[in-house]
This record gives structure tokens, C-alpha cells and sequence, in this order.
């Protein structure tokens, strides 16, 4: 068997200029809710009142309802609703000032743009990957990965797609663990795919964390879903583990038939039973071995000649 593929340290992508989530400046949105609507009564009552008074007052009115309607829209663009497990990046001209992650109804500037994240706990299933393993034997692998943003700057500035990103870089990581190491290490002290499950999601999860730290995502968990030979040799390889099996359980069986054989002369020799020659000694030995090594139930055979007979 080859010897076992060290995994090369996963690249790390880092932008040219990171930007790094901090809190944006917004205010409790349900106070100004209720200040908008007055305003709103304020505004609806002033052009009322200037369609029945002529003149100078129905000027000073209209200027004042013109007012209030822009002070009214302005209010209601700033009000922003903030859902759990939901955040709202903030960028003003182009510039990011902060994100919004406290629940509820918050206001800010109202000339900003809100960008909505979700912050939310996801699953990903990365679709069944057919790749060739340390040992150049094909097999299929796939993978569930469980992750959240964690930075909301980095999630919208960083990648053009953050969801696609970790979908694109979970596949890639995939197939580096599967091509690392062994599917099965065969008796060997190498680690596996089959034999170190734990170690190989361990692994797998650093790795994808390190490729997707740049987009501000955190790799919770993963998990492999399959892992199996690919069909073209899966009747081949069933057959050589079977065959591996086999031959280790004869050698256990051969090495506890000695060590019994090996107790039967030292006690016989102890207790003075029966004096054996080498030659005999070999004979003995011998029918031991058939009878705690043979598959199928041996025949008693009783000797009522003489020993030598």
C-alpha cells in the first residue's frame, strides 16, 4: 500500500482591503413611529385647513404641510424592522458604517441603504463526489456542513456570493480530505478515511474554516454522509477486505493454538503424565494443531496398539 498523502495546508483568501462588522448607529424606531404618525395628522389637518382659508394663511399652510410630508418621509425610509436571526448592514454613499443586530423596530439614517443578512444557523449537503483516495482507488464521498455568519461586513464586502462561496469551497475541501488519505488503512498504523472518522471530520471542519474565514462564516460542524468504494470496484475491494478478515482470524486462531499446544507439553512435562520423545513430542504437536485449527469438527481416532504402534 503507499504510503499516506500529507494534507497540505488549505490556502487562506484574504482581501485586499477586509472589513471587519461593527455596531451601526440607529435609535429605537418605536418612538419615531408614533412621532411620524402626528406629524402625519399635523400635515393632513394643515392642507386641509389651507383649502379653506384663502390667502396669506393658505401659503404658510401649504409650506408647512410640504414640510411635514418631507419630514414624514423621511421618518418612515429611516424605520427599519430587524427580525431574530437576521441583520441589516448599513452603507451610506458607498461606505459601510455598521451593522444592525438587535431585534426589533430601530431607525437610521434614512438616506442609507439597509442590506439584510441572515445569521441563522444553515445546512449544507455537498452533492456526492466521485474521487480517487491516497491509494488511487475511487470512491464516492459526501459531506453535511453546518455554519453561520459570524461577520456580516465580511459576508457582504469580502464575496460576491457568501452562500455560493461556502457552497463552491465545501465540494473543494471535500475532495482534498478524500484524495489525502486511504479508505481503509488495510492493518497498517496510517490514519483512514473508514477507520478515523472522527480525526477526518476534525480535519475536514479546520480546513473548511480556514477557506471561508474570508467571508466571515464559522464552520460549526461536519459530517460525512456517505463514503463508500465507487461500483467499479466495489465487488473487488468487498472481496479483499473479506479476504483480509480471513487471514487475520486465522492468525489469531494459529497464535492461540500455539500458546494452548505450548501449555499441554509444559504441564505434561510438570506433572510427569507421560515421557515423549522429540519425535513423538512433534506428532503430538501436530494432531494439536489440526484439531484447534481445522474449520470442521475432527473424528476421535482411538490408538489401542502401543504408543510406538
Amino acid at each position: 500500500m503507499s504510503a499516506q498523502t500529507q494534507t497540505a495546508a488549505a490556502p487562506v483568501y484574504t482581501p485586499a482591503a477586509p472589513i471587519h462588522e461593527h455596531q451601526a448607529w440607529y435609535i429605537r424606531g418605536v418612538m419615531l413611529l408614533v412621532i411620524d404618525l402626528v406629524l402625519l395628522a399635523v400635515m393632513i389637518i394643515a392642507f386641509w385647513q389651507a383649502a379653506v382659508h384663502p390667502g396669506v394663511p393658505r401659503v404658510t399652510l401649504i409650506i408647512v404641510g410640504v414640510v411635514l410630508a418631507i419630514a414624514t418621509s423621511l421618518l418612515q425610509r429611516g424605520l427599519t424592522v430587524v427580525a431574530p436571526g437576521r441583520a441589516h448592514v448599513v452603507q451610506l454613499f458607498g461606505n459601510y458604517k455598521g451593522t444592525v443586530r438587535e431585534p426589533g423596530m430601530q431607525w437610521v439614517n434614512p438616506f442609507a441603504i439597509r442590506i439584510p443578512v441572515s445569521t441563522r444557523i444553515r445546512n449544507l449537503e455537498t452533492a456526492q463526489a466521485k474521487v480517487n483516495d491516497a491509494d488511487g482507488n475511487p470512491i464516492e464521498i459526501a459531506a453535511v456542513i453546518v455554519w453561520q455568519v459570524q461577520d456580516t461586513a465580511q459576508a457582504t464586502y469580502s464575496v460576491d456570493d457568501y452562500a455560493k462561496f461556502v457552497a463552491i469551497q465545501a465540494e473543494t475541501a471535500v475532495r482534498h480530505i478524500a484524495s489525502s488519505y486511504p479508505y481503509d488503512n488495510r492493518g497498517a498504523d496510517v490514519m483512514s478515511l473508514r477507520g478515523n472518522a472522527e480525526e477526518i471530520t476534525g480535519k475536514l471542519s479546520a480546513e473548511l474554516g480556514d477557506r471561508v474565514a474570508a467571508a466571515g462564516v464559522h464552520v460549526i460542524e461536519t459530517r460525512l454522509t456517505r463514503l463508500s468504494y465507487a461500483p467499479e470496484i466495489a465487488q473487488a475491494m468487498l472481496r479483499q477486505q473479506a479476504a483480509s478478515a480471513v487471514v487475520g482470524a486465522r492468525a489469531k486462531i494459529v497464535e492461540g493454538a500455539v500458546g494452548m499446544v505450548k501449555m499441554a507439553l509444559e504441564r505434561l512435562d510438570e506433572e510427569n503424565v507421560v515421557e515423549l520423545d522429540e519425535e513423538r513430542k512433534a506428532a503430538m504437536v501436530s494432531n494439536l494443531l489440526v484439531v484447534l485449527c481445522s474449520e470442521q469438527a475432527t473424528q476421535q481416532v482411538v490408538n489401542t496398539g502401543s504408543l510406538y504402534s
